[in-house]
């Protein structure tokens, strides 16, 4: 399309994101300058209308240098914006340091403009000549000073006291835009200004007009305009307001579509929390609990020797709920498609996996199938273990398959499961491999699941739907969490999920004693242990790296890796105890037999890395020691220190950073020093990290807004997703009125 056609046809309406007319439309953008923008990732007009400035001068305002002076006297930079006359010109340092100082003043303060490598500034700014001064300024050799700065000519000369009322040049707002090498922040507003002169006309708006009257926002060709050409700074951030809101709402709607294909309706929105209704989770009696159970889950319920948590019986209650329905609208002609689309937070040791164990034996009762899926080959073995204990008796088949089952064992297992002779497959990414075949598979249950990847949950999903005898139209997803997903990212990245939660913990638990220890002090925290270990109880020790190779050679001098420090508290420390070893790099059969000896008592002290942060479940162990804390992320933090109060017995958790521990570091140590509430260090874990690095890697792109920031803009948030699923909500009741 030609610039001539697409203003022709932006006369009739265009979103701004179809623009994609290439940047060398825009007056003067050659190709080298093409090439430029290529950098910034421009490439169409679309991309160069949504490149949004990250900050503004405000020069709207005059600022003499006597403020500036009265600023940086508290230390901080001022900039000034007033008009100046030149008194001096002076010279200091020798050859090629020869830098050009010019002294100034605008009758309220002096100052002095250092002019590093613009000696030709001495020929453009004579002695005694007014000028218009913009610069930033501080306190240096006791003088107010700026190298930073921009100078316009206004006269000559004359007096300067004529000149106080006089205009000063370039009094506007200025954007500031992301640079790069040959392409100036000016040049790039430059070609934004063109751009909008050029195409902005027949911008449509992408927020229903009575939403926009509602929430007061600007027209979208309004908002673009004074975003990037404010006249005033409330003028940039109230067309900032605007396009945050419209592209939270944008959002939303795509969160809400998502919803109504997977639940067949739109679920209702709380006002203040944005959550789901189906969040604001009930309570239930016992009798009340037990008459939506199935036969089986009925059956398990009895085998328990303890009564579930109410968090725990309301998160099965919903999900009987969820899933019958799913059953239930299977079995209608032409019906929306529904199924159960579950996140289960919960914090360590709070129950998710007996959680999901009723769940399974729901769709088990109906005939169908379960897959449970884990990052690791030891989270799964753990789960494997655990089923065939807890639900073999119910006449539940549980299988165990990873990639490292031999092809002679692997044969007869894929077999049974394509026949439907297995109920419960337990494994990691092998049970979406392309040999597997189901034959009802009608719920996946994804544990740790910002470890896998979307993709990887679509595949495992879509086996579900390619079952042989698939009774339902779409299989159900029930993914756990044992850190607690931030309400931000459970309105965004999980939006379109049922967020159930358990917070309550088991009777007799009790709450686990962090201790902050100095590198240096290890000892206090080795004796403590001893005390543990003497009263037969065991501990864990957790290093950042197997072995000290995986250090660079900056960081090898004091820091520990597991295979050393084994060996030390293996002869040094804990001589009359057994004592071992665990890594990555442990063979897997091996792994297993060490941590069945350490369930057993037969190890009193394991030593590993973060292998051990899930999958791990020894209720005798009552301590865990940490070294070199600070080199590991805060939700790890938190994982690791489940590995114990998991019994009845108070436990213990010994944090050791090192001496040259960062601010980040002192943060994440005092958080987990304060609380074990996984939920508040979870917002904690957000702000340090932010939403890309908790989602995982493979979800980042699924928050890379362009203008919004959905922890910062929260309160938007919550109105643009209110708005958006009753527009969502309206959209599709006059469509069955059609």
């Amino acid at each position: 399309m030609t610039g001539i056609s697409a203003r022709a046809s932006l006369k009739n309406g265009m979103k701004s994101s179809e623009i994609l007319n290439s940047v060398t439309t825009i007056p003067k953008v050659g190709r080298s300058t093409e090439e430029l923008l290529k950098r910034l990732n421009i490439f169409t007009i679309a991309d160069i209308l949504h490149f949004y400035p990250r900050d503004y001068d405000d020069r709207t305002r005059k600022v003499s240098l006597f403020e500036c002076l009265s600023a940086a006297k508290s230390g901080s930079q001022a900039k000034a914006h007033t008009i100046a006359q030149i008194t001096e010109h002076s010279w200091f340092g020798y050859g090629t340091m020869k830098t050009l100082k010019l002294t100034v003043t605008d009758g309220s303060a002096q100052a002095e403009l250092v002019a590093f490598n613009r000696p030709w500034l001495e020929k453009s700014l004579r002695d005694g000549m007014i000028i218009a001064l913009d610069g930033i300024f501080s306190i240096k050799y006791n003088s107010l000073q700026s190298s930073q700065f921009e100078a316009v000519k206004i006269s000559e000369g004359g007096r300067l006291a004529d000149f106080v009322t006089h205009p000063i040049p370039n009094s506007r707002v200025i954007p500031i835009y992301r640079q790069t090498e040959g392409l100036s922040s000016r040049q790039i507003s430059a070609f934004i200004e063109r751009a909008i002169a050029q195409y902005a006309i027949g911008i449509d708006d992408e927020v229903p007009p009575e939403i926009a009257q509602k929430r007061s926002l600007m027209t979208k060709q309004d908002a673009l305009k004074k975003i990037h050409l404010p006249e005033t700074l409330q003028d940039a951030m109230d067309a900032r307001r605007t396009l945050i809101y419209e592209e939270l709402f944008l959002f939303q709607k795509e969160i809400a579509h998502l919803a109504l294909m997977h639940k067949g309706k739109i679920p209702k929105v709380n006002e203040e929390t944005g959550l789901t209704e189906i969040d604001e989770q009930k309570k239930y009696s016992d009798e009340e609990f037990q008459k939506t159970l199935s036969p089986r889950q009925l059956e398990l319920l009895g085998r328990l020797p303890f009564s579930p948590t109410d968090d725990q019986k309301s998160v099965i209650t919903q999900m009987n709920i969820d899933i019958d329905r799913n059953y239930s609208a299977a079995g209608k002609s032409g019906g929306r498609p529904f199924s159960m689309r579950a996140l289960l937070q919960g914090d360590v040791g709070s129950g998710k996996t007996l959680v999901s164990f009723f769940a399974a034996l729901r769709v088990i009762d109906y005939g169908g199938q379960c897959a449970l899926m884990a990052p690791t080959e030891l989270l799964a073995r753990q789960h494997a273990e655990n089923a065939a204990k807890t639900l073999g008796s119910l006449n539940v088949k549980v299988a165990f398959l990873t990639g490292n089952i031999n092809a002679k064992g692997r044969k007869p297992l894929l077999s049974s499961l394509a026949q439907g002779d297995i109920d419960i497959v337990i494994g990691t990414h092998a049970l979406f491999s392309k040999s597997v075949v189901y034959k009802d598979l009608a719920l996946v249950i994804i544990d740790e699941q910002h470890r896998f990847g979307v993709v990887q949950r679509a595949a495992i999903l879509q086996k579900g739907r390619d079952s042989a005898d698939a009774t339902l139209r779409e299989p159900n997803l029930l993914m756990m969490s044992a850190t607690p997903i931030p309400q931000t990212l459970a309105l965004t990245v999980f939006g379109d999920l049922d967020v159930l939660t358990i917070k309550t913990m088991p009777n007799g638990r009790k709450p686990i004693r962090t201790f902050l220890t100095r590198e240096g002090n290890e000892r206090n925290a080795y004796e403590a242990v001893r005390g543990e270990l003497r009263a037969g109880h065991q501990a864990y020790f957790v290093y950042p790296a197997i072995e000290s190779g995986e250090f660079s050679e900056d960081d090898k001098k004091g820091m520990k890796s597991a295979e050393e420090m084994y060996e030390f508290l293996r002869t040094q420390i804990y001589p009359e105890f057994k004592v071992g070893l665990v890594h990555g790099k442990v063979d897997e059969d091996e792994t297993a037999r060490i941590l069945d000896d350490f369930r057993k008592n037969d190890i009193q002290v394991l030593v590993a890395t973060t292998v051990v942060e899930v999958g791990v479940d020894v209720p005798n162990a009552t301590c865990i020691v940490i070294e070199q804390a600070d080199c590991f992320g805060l939700a790890g933090l938190h994982q690791l220190r489940g590995r114990v109060g998991r019994g009845d017995a108070q436990s213990y958790c010994f944090l050791i950073y090192r001496k040259d521990i960062t601010e980040n570091g002192i943060a994440r140590m005092k958080v987990l020093y304060e609380t074990t509430d996984g939920f508040k260090i979870a917002e904690e874990d957000l702000k340090l990290r932010g939403p890309g690095e908790i989602t995982g890697t493979s979800q980042s792109g699924e928050l890379s807004f362009k203008i919004a920031d959905p922890s910062r803009d929260r309160e938007i948030m919550i109105q643009a997703r209110m708005d958006a699923f009753a527009c969502v909500e309206k959209e599709v009741g006059i469509q069955n009125q059609k």
